[in-house]
């Protein structure tokens, strides 16, 4: 029944700051949104294969419903790494998960944690299986 992740909706308080982020990832705005008064209110940004970040210009944003963290699957994670490091992104140093996939860390401009993963012919996410972590709700 489900294909892939069809959009992640942020809110943003900087919608310049944001667009110019996810286009460092290698994202590309696919389409935007304007109210009546034409006035830039948001904008989806493509991922390919139909996998999209939509980004909506908010005055606050809400605490309610905040994302935790989402996760995008690069083809060279050391290669990311350097170019957000260029750009002058903050970003993690490389780790393998103990799902046994590569990834690093950063953050969106409006504080959004993401996941960059590199799967390798180990990962979890390919193979399946059980990921035992020390985790306490």
């Amino acid at each position: 029944m489900l294909v892939r992740l069809a959009h992640v909706c942020i809110e943003t308080t900087d919608l310049e700051a944001s667009e110019r982020f996810y286009t460092h990832l290698g994202a590309r705005r696919r389409f935007e949104f304007r109210n009546l008064q034409e006035m830039l209110i948001g904008m989806y940004m493509d991922l390919g294969q139909d996998t999209y970040i939509e980004l909506v210009l908010v005055g606050e944003p809400r605490i309610e419903g905040a994302i935790n963290h989402f996760a995008l699957q690069v083809e060279d994670v050391d290669a990311a790494r350097e170019h957000l490091l260029a750009a002058g992104i903050e970003v993690t140093e490389k780790e393998l998960g103990v799902d046994k996939t590569w990834m690093i860390t950063c953050r969106d401009p409006t504080g959004v944690y993401i996941e960059l993963h590199q799967y390798t012919e180990h990962s979890l996410q390919h193979r399946g299986g059980t990921c035992h972590i020390d985790y306490h709700p």
